[in-house]
């Protein structure tokens, strides 16, 4: 499997100490090539929340080691001064809401996160705008959020995730809201994406349309991770 990507191992959490003390996580092992998506499905409480959160920089593990895009940003404790900057420029997050900020318009949403990152104004709205294009929202650019459908709405977030061309996409339920029909849709849009711009994706869900998509799963039960071959189906 290539360096770049999502590299996990070992990786603990554990919460408070003594005769009270929850592990959430219990060495952790994942990988996820450039270029691939793979699901995360467990129960509420398995530890999926907490795995995501860590491997976002949200949260700080107790122990083991995170490599994305092929850089250790986390071993026995973080390797990465600034923290915001990493999920800023290293991670792409799509969330079960799309989270538009509403008096912006479709363009200026997508574009304030490179330009927070020193991203020219110019260069950032013409991402936004190829982004756009390959996503086949160009036509509604200009458009406030509340004109959108749900799936649009949700293909303009995954162009905010994707915008300053992270390595690693984290999604948490993205389909969760969506149809059948808009749900595959956003799945085909992660994979294209994925492929095109050598981006390493974890999906969490529990939406059962999605999940033969898969070529492969992890699955998480009591903070311990195991995988599995998926059927790979996306028509």
């Amino acid at each position: 499997m290539a360096g770049k990507g999502i590299l996990i191992e070992g990786l603990s959490k554990r919460y408070g100490s003594g005769d009270t003390a929850v592990d959430a996580l219990k060495k952790v092992d994942m990988q996820v090539a450039p270029g691939e998506v793979v699901g995360l499905i467990g129960p509420s409480g398995s530890g999926k929340t907490t795995l995501l959160k860590a491997l976002g920089a949200v949260i700080e593990p107790t122990s083991g080691r995170m490599t994305l895009g092929g850089e250790v940003i986390y071993d026995g404790g973080w390797l990465i001064k600034d923290l915001r900057a990493l999920r800023r420029d290293k991670i792409g997050f799509v969330f079960q809401a799309p989270y538009l900020i509403p008096f912006l318009n479709v363009t200026d949403n997508v574009a304030l996160l490179p330009m927070l990152a020193g991203i020219p104004n110019a260069e950032a709205r013409q991402r936004a705008a190829e982004l756009f294009q390959a996503l086949d929202v160009a036509h509604r650019a200009k458009a406030m959020p509340s004109q959108l459908s749900g799936g649009e709405q949700q293909r303009v977030a995954i162009a905010r995730g994707l915008v300053n061309r992270p390595p690693v996409i984290l999604a948490d339920e993205p389909t969760a809201p969506l149809d059948s029909e808009r749900a595959l849709a956003v799945i085909r849009i992660l994979n294209d994406m994925a492929r095109k711009l050598e981006t390493a994706v974890i999906v969490v869900t529990h939406d059962e349309k999605i999940i033969p998509t898969f070529k492969r799963i992890y699955h998480i039960r009591d903070g311990v991770t195991y995988e599995e071959a998926g059927e790979g189906v996306l028509a």
